[in-house]
């Protein structure tokens, strides 16, 4: 898994595209989805108790759920390490069009 070299994009509209071809990988896209749920549901926890370390729990559960499909399905690095905010966004859009039945699940 040789590191490809940081691409730059103008837009997250041009990036969005690039992070899509990321996650081809079906489980690798589910483990990204079930990862993101329960950061939402500690968030909730956060919010309902007050207790910082839901916090930590949130951060923790979306990124290892991300980074096993990364490592141990879609054999690449994630796009974390080189665009770390739009990847951000990108794990939202790419979890609301899965909702939304627009992305394979």
């Amino acid at each position: 898994m040789a590191p490809a070299p940081a691409k730059e994009f103008a837009s997250f509209a041009d990036f969005y595209p690039f992070y899509l071809n990321e996650h081809r990988n079906l489980t690798c896209r589910r483990l990204h989805f079930a990862g993101s749920t329960v950061a939402l549901l500690c968030l909730v926890a956060l919010a309902v108790t007050g207790n910082g370390w839901w916090l930590l729990a949130a951060l923790l559960s979306g990124y290892a759920f991300a980074w096993i499909g990364h490592f141990g399905f879609e054999k690449n690095r994630p796009a974390t390490f080189r665009h770390p905010f739009y990847s951000l966004m990108g794990d939202w859009v790419m979890y609301a069009d899965i909702l939304r039945g627009r992305i394979k699940f």
